[in-house]
């Protein structure tokens, strides 16, 4: 018996069922990495952020995450080149399904039970999604912004449902706006932290703030 389809486990209904002691033996979730390009450029290297959008309230399942993932990172690498940007997969699917087994073989009537202990097992595994909720973030240069963008537009017809492409007005996955952290920068109160970073207030001991600041300034 093949797979059942997406469709019949598509909007939210019950509530969230995580693996834990009590829901054992579910399947590995199809999606493994959720980070792809060049995962340890600073925080300076890629200025502009594409995101998609969810634009409905429902599941989305791993392997459909799994298709997208591939289907953004295959068009971004071959047009931009893979150390030309960061993808980030921001949902994870934690939500375990369910299925009740019937068996279709001859004589099943006789070892059926109908609905009778119907509680179904482990069947596979899903990300929850709310509108508006980002489920793939690219940071790259200004160049790529337009083939990122057409990367994410493929991915999209991997998932149900309504979904959007949209350029960030931030600093690549920081939360400032660019002139913000072009600002913060000359001012030397930015502190590179991966692909983020801190911003370096007036608050707490002088030797903490003397000590971030050289590390900021280095």
């Amino acid at each position: 018996m093949g797979r059942r389809p997406a469709r019949c486990y598509r909007y939210c209904k019950n509530k969230p069922y995580p693996k834990s002691r009590f829901c054992r033996g579910v399947p590995d979730s199809k999606i493994r990495i959720f980070d792809l390009g060049r995962k340890k450029a600073s925080v300076d290297d890629f200025p502009y952020c594409v995101h998609m959008l969810c634009m409905e309230h429902e599941q989305l399942s791993s392997e459909a995450l799994e298709a997208g993932r591939i289907c953004a990172n295959k068009y971004i690498v071959k047009t931009c080149g893979k150390e030309s940007f960061h993808m980030r997969v921001r949902v994870h699917p934690w939500h375990v399904l369910r299925i009740n087994k019937m068996l279709s073989c001859a004589g099943a009537d006789r070892l059926q039970t109908g609905m009778r202990g119907a509680f179904g097992k482990p069947y596979g595994t899903v990300a929850r999604c709310n509108i508006g909720q980002i489920v793939f973030s690219v940071r790259c240069k200004e160049q790529h912004v337009k083939n990122v963008c057409e990367g994410l537009r493929r991915a999209k017809h991997k998932f149900p449902g309504f979904f959007k492409v949209a350029v960030s007005k931030k600093f690549g996955f920081t939360r400032l706006p660019h002139d913000d952290f072009y600002k913060l920068k000359e001012e030397g109160r930015i502190l590179p932290d991966g692909s983020n970073c801190q911003i370096i207030n007036n608050h707490g001991t002088l030797s903490n703030f003397k000590r971030r600041h050289l590390k900021a300034i280095a």
